[in-house]
């Protein structure tokens, strides 16, 4: 029985918005179930930690564990180790996103109703400019995101990664809990990790939380230069784990570097990237159709943006970081006497 859960907010600087993402939380919980609501703080110097004290004295249930390492990942074990050895289910989440009255209940449900063993959702991408518009538009089209069925994903169904949002607490535990070396793809990289053991993983399409995506074009970049970063190290500690959509980024990227450094020469291979161009215009021109908004026209710029970003940060990653095969045998638990998490390499 699924009875004790364990919430979890990693946050660094989230004065404006951890009120609302930890009321909104606490909306319909799961009927005679323990719920306990952990902010992990990671140093904010906005008046973060005095605004949870605060909500703390009129919410018995809701806590605050400073998390010196900073990182989400590192944020989300330290909670579990020091307030979660009791609990059935964890649930991490985001103090940046919008989740529906019933979320925590709807996860516990799906889990138990499934019998999976982690629960993912899809991302509802959303903004106030123009930048974030366009990104969240772009992100739910085959050139945006390649078809990942937790960007914008409408059918439930057991599959390999997605947003993570709760998980069986003994799962989470015999993987090894995040890899706290990862600032990025950690999520990845874990569930990896989980499937190795044979946990399974179940995409809950009505489960569907709010996104804001970043708001420049520069801000993306290096968003997604970390997290091609961080895949490289992923497809490397678990090999059979990269996807062909993922592949085709830096291979495509590298043949339009290609192309144009030989251009003088065989003018011809200037058809790759001018076909490249032309399908990011047509995805700029039907997206402000659509939406029937100019913003519409900076989804080819964004989707580039994320392209060329995602292939240089994995390119840079595998030049530049070491990495060794993991295997099953590695794995130590969570709350082990160790100092490493999950065999790193």
């Amino acid at each position: 029985m699924l009875k004790s859960i364990l919430v979890v907010i990693p946050a660094l600087n989230e004065a404006q918005a951890i009120e609302g993402v930890v009321d909104a939380l606490a909306q319909d919980w799961p009927e005679r179930h323990e719920v306990r609501v952990v902010v992990a703080d990671g140093g904010s110097t906005d008046g973060t930690v005095q605004r949870v004290r605060r909500m703390a004295e009129s919410r018995p249930w809701l806590s605050l564990l400073p998390n010196p390492r900073r990182v989400q990942s590192a944020a989300v074990n330290l909670a579990a180790r020091e307030a979660g050895q009791q609990a059935d289910v964890l649930v991490r989440c985001d103090a940046h996103a919008d989740y529906p009255a019933g979320y925590v209940r709807r996860l516990v449900e799906t889990l138990a109703r499934t019998g999976a063993d982690a629960v993912v959702v899809p991302m509802d991408s959303g903004g106030d400019n123009c930048v974030q518009r366009a990104v969240a538009w772009v992100s739910d089209t085959p050139l945006g995101s390649g078809g990942s069925a937790h960007r914008g994903g409408r059918r439930s169904g057991f599959i390999d990664h997605g947003h993570h949002a709760a998980f069986r607490m003994e799962s989470f535990r015999r993987a090894g809990g995040y890899d706290e070396s990862f600032t990025h793809n950690e999520d990845a990289e874990l569930d990896c990790r989980q499937r190795a053991l044979g946990s399974r993983i179940y995409l809950d399409a009505e489960a569907r939380i709010g996104y804001s995506p970043r708001a420049t074009l520069g801000g993306l970049a290096r968003q997604y230069f970390n997290y091609g970063r961080g895949r490289s190290r992923t497809v490397r500690r678990h090999p059979g784990s990269l996807r062909a959509r993922q592949l085709a980024v830096p291979l495509h990227m590298a043949l339009c570097l290609a192309a144009v450094l030989l251009a003088a020469w065989w003018p011809l291979l200037l058809a790759w990237p001018g076909a490249y161009a032309c399908a990011l215009l047509a995805v700029s021109l039907q997206l402000a159709w659509r939406k029937r908004s100019v913003c519409g026209l900076l989804a080819g710029p964004a989707a580039a943006t994320m392209h060329g970003a995602w292939a240089l940060g994995f390119a840079v990653g595998l030049a530049t970081l070491r990495e060794r095969a993991w295997a099953p045998q590695l794995a130590v638990p969570l709350w082990a006497d160790r100092g490493a998490v999950g065999g790193r390499g």
